[in-house]
């Protein structure tokens, strides 16, 4: 038995060896027609070698994720890493909290490259940088309203994220009297009042878009609105950024008599605009004209979301009827603007006979 074992394994290394001599020759021998040695091997690496120079964009897959970030193939003999703090612009505490996966085809960055092993540091953080500001830039051009988050704040102002790029509110450009403190992790309306990426500055003026909004805070327009908090005479509505007050008396025709079996903290509602106090920065809200019938703000606010835009038509019309109606009965007996009332109901040049009455300023009637 040990003979036969013994014979077994001189046979086993004797098919090795004969194995290895033949890969050697594989390797090393030119086949037949075709001249291709290991150094051109080399030589052809090289010349489809990829751009590897610093700043560089280069094309990779994610093939393996740790706590500290990401392996990527970038198909050249280079090793590539993408570090957890270039994964994006946001702070996460793992690779996957940045979207970063086995098996993900991206754009890279190339950032820096260790002399240790020269494996090539890779970032994504500089790429989203580069848009964001760009996207920034762009909104600023447009002079539009956009929404950032508190983060964090200082005695100066507080910090807010927009398209992912920390910006810089002061106080002096907060409409509220509130703290930092208050104002954590809320969002805030904002316009751009600086945007200078090469000196990293973003300011953003939350009391310029304020502005905005209350200027387009029309009689008889519907917005959409979060309650904020609920008072014996009524509930405080977030209309993006502004605090309007639905009075109890303004949510249904029907009497309600404890405002929490209609409305919660946090419901989000349409309402329309009652009245503007922009001195005072004051917003009167209702539901009660919203409601096809009485008591459906009760029964069924589903229905009046719905239609809420066909009630407020209306509304604005009857407005509209009544300011007109009341402008011509001023204007039938006002000589100085040179028109009467027809008796089609049509203004036309005033004749001289018509009889002279003091003059008055236009009301608006609500319904």
């Amino acid at each position: 038995m040990a003979s036969l074992a013994q014979h077994e394994e001189r046979e086993r290394e004797r098919m090795c060896q004969l194995f290895d001599e033949a890969s050697e020759r594989c390797r090393t021998a030119p086949m037949e027609g075709v001249s291709f040695s290991p150094e051109d091997l080399d030589s052809a690496v090289e010349s489809t070698d990829i751009d590897t120079d610093i700043g560089s964009l280069i094309k990779g897959t994610v093939f393996m994720t740790t706590s500290n970030g990401a392996y990527v193939d970038i198909q050249s003999k280079s090793t590539a890493f993408l570090p957890l703090d270039e994964a994006c612009l946001l702070d996460v505490n793992h690779i996957e909290e940045a979207g970063i996966r086995a098996g993900l085809v991206e754009e890279f960055m190339i950032i820096d490259e260790n002399p240790g092993d020269e494996t090539l540091i890779l970032s994504l953080q500089a790429i989203q940088q580069d848009l964001a500001w760009e996207r920034c830039r762009q909104l600023q051009a447009e002079d539009v309203v956009v929404t950032g988050k508190v983060i964090g704040g200082n005695k100066g102002g507080v910090v807010a994220l927009v398209e992912g790029l920390k910006g810089f509110v002061p106080f002096s450009q907060v409409s509220s009297k509130s703290t930092a403190e208050e104002l954590l992790d809320k969002e805030l309306p904002l316009k751009f009042v600086e945007v200078d990426e090469e000196q990293g500055r973003l300011v953003l003026s939350n009391r310029k878009a304020m502005a905005d909004s209350q200027a387009q805070l029309g009689i008889g327009s519907v917005v959409l609105g979060t309650v904020e908090s609920l008072k014996p005479y009524g509930a405080f509505i977030d209309i993006g950024g502004i605090n309007g007050l639905l009075h109890v008396s303004q949510i249904s025709h029907d009497r309600v008599a404890d405002i929490s079996t209609v409305l919660q903290p946090g419901d989000t509602l349409k309402v329309m605009i009652l009245s503007h106090d922009r001195e005072r920065g004051r917003v009167s809200l209702s539901t009660k004209k919203l409601e096809p019938t009485p008591g459906d703000m009760i029964r069924n606010p589903k229905l009046v979301f719905e239609k809420a835009d066909e009630m407020a038509q209306i509304f604005r019309q009857r407005i509209a009827q009544a300011e007109a109606m009341a402008r011509a009965d001023m204007l039938r007996f006002q000589p100085e603007s040179g028109l009467t009332l027809s008796s089609e109901g049509i203004l036309g040049p005033l004749s001289s006979d018509t009889p002279s009455e003091g003059s008055g300023e236009g009301q608006t009637t609500d319904e």
